[in-house]
């Protein structure tokens, strides 16, 4: 159990009510994160409050009403999982760094340049970030922010989400091997065994992927491969 001094808030608004608990800020961090943590460990105190800071304990009829329950621990989980972090300023740092990291990886492998048809590398995506000031939120999601990072730096660099198709032949002294790596990297939307053994198939992928499928296509075949965007 961590102590009060070295605890941070999470609470939860409810039935026109605040509920907060006193948490382990790295413990209650990994638990909201579904990692298999026990919620007696990452309490502070074994209380509900309506205000951490001041001390002030809810009532439990509040409790009841609120949470159909006075349990303190399935209460406190539902704050925790459904409710807002206090985060550290290491905390906070650590996660902006990697959702940014996310959203920018999202972005290269999904969108191209689409006067080149073409990938933008992730050094650019990021400065055009910078330049359009846009900033990530560490507590929303990827996928959100993906959208409004895509909005903002649409004026600074020409980007739009694509897929493309493109045909491949593999011969006949890869075909059996290649396949699988292959077919798990896109949607395969066609596909055919030739009477020499080789495989032509058209696979439909994230644009932003190509260079990266076009790296497999060469490894998994020495370079010895047919490859056509469509």
């Amino acid at each position: 159990m961590v102590s009060l001094d070295d605890s941070v808030t999470a609470r939860l608004k409810k039935g026109g009510k605040h509920f907060e608990v006193a948490v382990d800020p790295d413990g209650a961090f990994a638990f909201k994160r579904g990692e298999d943590i026990k919620i007696e460990d990452i309490l502070a105190v074994e209380s509900i409050f309506e205000d951490v800071s001041r001390g002030d304990h809810i009532a439990e009829s509040d409790l009841v009403k609120a949470f159909g329950t006075s349990d303190i621990f399935e209460i406190a989980t539902n704050i925790i999982q459904h409710g807002e972090l206090q985060l550290t300023k290491e905390q906070r740092k650590h996660i902006l760094e990697e959702k940014t990291k996310q959203v920018i990886s999202t972005i290269a492998q999904n969108a191209i340049n689409p006067q080149t048809r073409t990938p933008h590398p992730p050094a650019r995506i990021e400065k055009a970030m910078e330049e359009a000031k846009v900033h990530i939120d560490p507590l929303k999601g990827v996928d959100e922010q993906v959208n409004i990072v895509m909005k903002a730096i649409r004026p600074i660099i020409p980007i739009r989400f694509e897929e493309v198709d493109i045909a491949i032949k593999i011969p006949a002294d890869y075909a059996a091997k290649a396949y699988g790596d292959i077919a798990s990297f896109g949607q395969l939307q066609k596909q055919e065994w030739q009477n020499d053994g080789s495989w032509v198939a058209v696979v439909k992928i994230p644009a932003g992927m190509q260079n990266d499928f076009y790296g497999l296509i060469n490894h998994l075949t020495k370079g010895d491969a047919e490859t056509k965007l469509l």
